[in-house]
């Protein structure tokens, strides 16, 4: 198979909400992918709980099954993702220990607090789960529909103390931290999963959030994702997930050496009227390495049109090569984990 064919699924991470692997998902498996992210339904997400019926009906070997099924099926290490927010949506119910509200969590010592977080993360790992899609570290200080009842607080140093306990514990753990959502939304009216949003903030107002991230990167947090909202102060003309500037803002400036992922390349704010073939070129333009997607986007459309980019020198070779290499990397690195 051409590698960079193969280098074009590995850059994805499609989003599903059961526990089935659907046709789409397992020929995506079979090419080269090596992501999944078991998510939650729209009802679920909004309300940031799962359903009775879901809790219900899932057991901890449906997630174990599941893995197993999607290992034999890639033949090479995976990252298996999940909502698991410390004080927001928690993917896994029941079926991990519980994880402090933000309250409860703010009130715990660091040790405390990242002990708790090990926990969960060991548990995790024996149903195959390896990356957390949290902590959320924007300090939201005006209305925002989007992250409501989803963030640590308004004080960025007791946030900061928070979201770095966790990452350190569910790392410590074998789980990968991905801290979101870069650079920050203090304000968002719109709810960019269904509008385009615009971050109306000053660098001033992002600081509390930026500090936050500083503080998980000197920890060697391992994946940051990139909002989806305009935020017209980085880039007034680019989404976060796809804009260059923000992305060269965190790698440069910041000095962040992890793996990037976008936020949901499906959502208005991200796209923007672009299909979302478009849109997962321009985040790799841009700098993101891991593509966050429905797993009914479409893979195989988006995979060739990503081919097409390479082979017509829209998108550089290499750095499709530098993304899927980085999510090879931390794969890899996860699965050696004891």
């Amino acid at each position: 198979m051409n590698s960079n064919l193969i280098d074009a699924y590995a850059v994805m991470l499609p989003a599903f909400s059961d526990l089935t692997l659907s046709k789409d998902v397992t020929n995506f498996l079979k090419q080269g992918g090596m992501s999944l992210l078991l998510g939650e339904t729209r009802e679920e997400y909004v309300s940031r709980k799962m359903t009775s019926e879901r809790i219900r009906a899932e057991k901890a070997n449906d997630f174990s099954f599941l893995v197993s099924q999607a290992k034999e099926i890639a033949q090479q290490p995976l990252l298996v993702a999940v909502d698991q927010e410390l004080g927001g949506i928690q993917r896994l119910h029941q079926l991990v220990p519980a994880l402090p509200s933000s309250e409860e969590a703010s009130l715990l010592s660091d040790d405390d607090l990242e002990e708790k977080a090990k926990q969960v993360a060991t548990t995790a790992r024996t149903l195959g789960i390896n990356m957390f899609l949290s902590p959320i570290v924007d300090i939201v200080t005006g209305e925002n529909p989007w992250l409501h009842n989803r963030t640590l607080g308004q004080d960025a140093a007791v946030v900061g103390k928070m979201a770095n306990a966790f990452t350190l514990g569910i790392q410590a753990g074998g789980v990968a931290a991905v801290a979101k959502h870069f650079p920050g939304h203090p304000t968002s009216v719109i709810d960019p999963a269904i509008g385009e949003a615009i971050v109306k903030a000053t660098k001033d107002e992002l600081q509390p959030t930026l500090s936050v991230f500083e503080t998980l990167i000197a920890s060697d947090v391992n994946a940051i994702m990139i909002g989806p909202a305009l935020v017209p102060v980085f880039d007034a003309n680019e989404p976060s997930s796809t804009s260059q500037i923000t992305i060269r803002y965190l790698r440069e400036t910041m000095g962040f050496s992890g793996l990037i992922i976008s936020d949901d390349l499906d959502a208005p704010g991200i796209h923007r009227g672009r299909s979302i073939a478009e849109t997962a070129i321009a985040s790799l333009i841009a700098g993101a390495d891991l593509l966050l997607l429905s797993s009914e986007a479409g893979l195989d459309e988006v995979a060739n049109a990503i081919i097409q980019a390479a082979e017509n020198g829209l998108l550089k070779i290499d750095r499709l090569q530098d993304a899927a290499n980085r999510v090879r990397k931390l794969a890899t690195t996860l699965a050696s984990v004891n």
